[in-house]
């Protein structure tokens, strides 16, 4: 079953996966996105974690720079207001976003945890199902050499993400 949720800035359900994110190299949900999910404000969220710092350590949350934040609004459209925020948000890990749940101890929070759990859990398959793929298609590549090129080059190129052209800021003279 897939879980929706309607984000704080939007009234467009958004499903769990979409709202995480990579940062830093992990996958993480922004405090907005988590307090949407347990039901609570980002306020008492994040008023709950400072009142156990010692559950969160750094592997379980940590504060966005000014860069991280700007890059985060510029591609989530649904965290739009965050532009305008004086406090920089912070990033829950799998493992701090279900130790939020905790400390809210709420049963919406603890029935939500779950389902971010199962979010990251699919998160995991899909990306290991992708190198999988990777690897079968470089055992055919070898076993075709060069017959094929065209082929697998196509199907890499498809495999790629792909890349966002970035608008110039400033002014222009046309």
């Amino acid at each position: 079953m897939e879980q929706w949720i309607y984000a704080m800035s939007t009234s467009t359900p958004l499903p769990v996966e979409t709202l995480i994110l990579l940062l830093r190299g992990q996958r993480v949900i922004i405090d907005s996105d988590l307090a949407a999910l347990y039901r609570v404000t980002t306020k008492r969220l994040n008023e709950q974690v400072r009142r156990n710092h010692k559950r969160f350590p750094k592997d379980f949350r940590f504060q966005l720079t000014k860069n991280e934040l700007a890059e985060v609004v510029a591609n989530c459209d649904h965290l739009e207001k965050m532009k305008y925020s004086a406090i920089l948000p912070h990033a829950f890990t799998e493992h701090g976003a279900v130790m939020a749940a905790s400390v809210l101890n709420t049963p919406l929070a603890i029935e939500m945890s779950v389902q971010v759990v199962r979010a990251f859990v699919q998160l995991r398959r899909i990306l290991a199902e992708h190198r999988e793929f990777g690897r079968k298609l470089a055992q055919l590549e070898r076993r075709y050499e060069g017959q094929f090129k065209i082929v697998f080059d196509a199907i890499r190129q498809l495999m790629q993400p792909p890349k966002r052209k970035r608008r110039s800021i400033g002014f222009r003279l046309r």
